[in-house]
């Protein structure tokens, strides 16, 4: 798919838009309503960038996603909800205008060190600490379980499953893909959007990887210590 020189941008707080992932918005103010229609009837497609932290002015991260509009449907009062598909990772350059809605020129960002002898590692280690997570508790996000389901062959009488830790990294070994694997999980499983962010900033595989470890331990830990009974 060509991906356009120029795109809109919808900047919001703690938002992070991953490649594959699929992000449902709510669209209500009149400026991305305008976008939302232009959209539509051009390629489909925008960037969901995070605001920046302590900023009042409207100032988008440099890095952000860039997404196609899966599905639309408008609401009577104008409002419209959607789903966004991330495509790629962008780098925002030149601003080509502010009003009625921001539209900036963008650099596709390709991700690097997918050779280096550390990833298969740190994609392992990051397997054992999602099955360390979920074993504390922690529930997926509903598009994360019907991901699993379309790959559940046994389910024929259209109830949901239940699905067992092994089932989902399971579902993780199967992707094949440690780039994916670091988007999948960091999309899903970290809660804090400067993580996040963090993550999507990371071009360079190993750095990814490497920083999602760290999010993970630190995620454990944090549990760990919220279940502990006090003194």
């Amino acid at each position: 798919m060509q991906l356009p020189s120029e795109v809109p941008v919808m900047t919001l707080p703690n938002a992070t838009l991953f490649p594959q992932a699929m992000l449902p918005l709510y669209v209500f103010e009149p400026r991305y309503r305008k976008m939302l229609a232009d959209a539509l009837h051009s390629h489909r497609m925008f960037i969901v960038a995070m605001q920046k932290p302590g900023r009042i002015r409207e100032t988008p991260s440099a890095v952000a996603g860039l997404g196609l509009i899966r599905a639309s449907v408008s609401n009577r009062d104008g409002t419209s909800h959607l789903i966004l598909q991330g495509l790629a990772r962008v780098e925002l350059t030149k601003t080509v205008r502010y009003k009625p809605y921001r539209i900036q020129r963008i650099r596709p960002l390709t991700t690097t060190g997918r050779d280096s002898v550390a990833v298969d590692a740190l994609a392992a280690k990051v397997l054992e600490l999602v099955a360390e997570r979920l074993e504390q508790g922690l529930e997926l996000p509903v598009h994360v379980l019907n991901q699993l389901r379309q790959i559940e062959d046994d389910q024929e009488d259209g109830t949901s499953p239940v699905f067992s830790l092994k089932q989902v990294i399971k579902y993780l070994v199967r992707l094949q893909d440690p780039d994916q694997l670091a988007d999948l999980v960091s999309c899903t499983l970290l809660p804090r959007p400067l993580d996040r962010q963090t993550i999507l900033e990371s071009v360079n595989l190993e750095n990814r990887l490497k920083h999602l470890v760290h999010f993970l331990l630190a995620e454990i830990r944090r549990h760990k210590r919220k279940d502990s009974p006090e003194p």
